[in-house]
């Protein structure tokens, strides 16, 4: 196996073309090996087929010329996994509906991969789980077949660390963090990933591998939800966060920027704290901090939409009742086609409770998806932003700073803006007849 990597000679599959998966084999077959991205989804896998940029970040060309050279394709056939030397797990780890960890996703992928296991195969899964839950969920299920894991097959951790849209670093680019509870499958996965990423770092064991991307990512979770803190202090005070913010993080040590917003999204930050925080709970210990950070943040959307009743109340006597407001951008971050886990759709659903009329507005989304936690918004329309719809509206709140807005027809034309990403200062727009309120 060895010889064949560093031959880019090794079949590589991996289980999952979201937003870690197709990402991650592309990544993988540019460096030379041959890869075969495997799907449930068979639409997908047939536009990615076809060369079609299903991510909407990526180079408009990168797919296609991945399918074109002849080293990936996209597959629909799970009896892939038995030809591949290497198998990459990259699906879902979500949460429950009583918000905690839901690993059934990684459970079927490993089930699959079981059922064509053969001797000399890297397993790598890829997917956010708690600390012990490769070696205790998804070994057994592996070692079913009668093959033990660093004998006769290899299996390893390797926690992703994508950030969709993000210009300045990419799936190469980016250290990956690699870990096993053996030596023989430990020096494989380095030795693998080291062919693809600029840089390998491996760790002890697969527990420290799951926990790291669990560090990171309540980290921040607590650090959003301290700087949302100190927005709602500082605001008393007469202080504008985004300046404070801004002026301290020109120092040059202990200190790095967070910035206040409506809330956290995606498939990392509002789910590997609870995690982390459920694995804590499991062995007897406990994790407050990160448990207060969790709830300020679960709580941000209602926060907002309090805010936009509070504002709307100043202009008309019922507040959010019967007025109509816009949302701009329902994405969970800007410049991405992403609703996971977003706050714009949290709030809007609790400005609705509170008897507002809500359309939106996303140059992503001219028609809203099925979402795993509003599915009953499916179906909306995105609306025109026009100089006319924008004045129609009793209160417009941007959500997400889509670059591809026009902030100063918004500006010109509004009556109300609440702003939660501070887009309008940073443009230097101000309001031509109605007001813009930082939220």
């Amino acid at each position: 196996m060895k010889e064949r990597i560093v031959r880019r000679d090794a079949h590589v599959a991996t289980i999952g073309l979201g937003y870690v998966g197709l990402p991650l084999a592309l990544t993988i077959s540019e460096a030379g090996f041959r890869t075969t991205g495997l799907d449930l989804n068979k639409p997908r896998v047939d536009a990615i087929n076809a060369g079609e940029r299903v991510i909407s970040y990526f180079p408009e060309d990168r797919i296609r010329n991945a399918v074109a050279d002849g080293k990936f394709a996209a597959s629909a056939d799970p009896s892939d996994i038995g030809t591949a030397d290497i198998v990459l797990i990259c699906v879902p780890t979500p949460l429950s509906s009583a918000r905690e960890p839901d690993l059934s996703y990684v459970i079927r992928a490993a089930e699959g991969a079981a059922a064509w296991l053969r001797p000399g195969q890297l397993i790598v899964l890829e997917s956010t789980v708690w600390p012990g839950a490769t070696a205790t969920v998804i070994k057994p299920i592996l070692e079913r077949g009668g093959l033990r894991a660093g004998e006769d097959f290899f299996l390893a951790f390797s926690p992703e660390r994508e950030d969709p849209g993000n210009a300045h670093f990419s799936t190469q680019s980016i250290p990956k963090i690699v870990g096993a509870d053996d030596q023989k499958s430990r020096e494989l996965v380095e030795q693998f990933y080291s062919q693809i990423v600029e840089k390998a770092v491996p760790v002890s064991s697969l527990a420290t591998a799951e926990a790291v991307k669990l560090a990171e990512n309540s980290f921040r979770t607590v650090n959003i939800a301290l700087v949302n803190e100190m927005k709602v202090a500082f605001e008393a005070m007469g202080v504008d966060i985004w300046e404070v913010v801004s002026a301290a993080a020109t120092k040059p040590f202990g200190y790095m920027p967070f910035y206040p917003g409506p809330g956290i999204g995606g498939d990392c930050i509002p789910v590997s704290p609870v995690y982390l925080s459920w694995r804590a709970r499991d062995v007897g210990s406990s994790l407050p901090i990160v448990d207060l950070a969790r709830a300020n943040n679960d709580g941000a959307p209602e926060l907002i939409a309090g805010r936009v009743n509070a504002e709307l109340t100043a202009d008309r006597r019922d507040g959010a009742k019967g007025a109509r407001v816009l949302i701009l951008g329902i994405s969970y971050k800007k410049n991405i086609e992403d609703t996971r886990e977003s706050p714009a759709l949290a709030i809007l659903n609790c400005l609705e409770k509170m008897g507002a009329r809500c359309d939106y507005y996303d140059p992503y989304f001219p028609v809203m998806p099925v979402t795993r936690d509003h599915p009953d918004l499916a179906e909306r329309r995105s609306v025109a932003l026009t100089a006319e719809t924008v004045a129609s509206y009793d209160a417009v709140l941007v959500t997400t700073d889509h670059s591809d807005v026009d902030y100063a027809l918004v500006a010109q034309s509004a009556r109300l803006v609440l702003d939660t990403r501070n887009v309008f200062a940073a443009l230097g727009l101000r309001p031509s007849a109605g007001r813009i309120v930082k939220t």
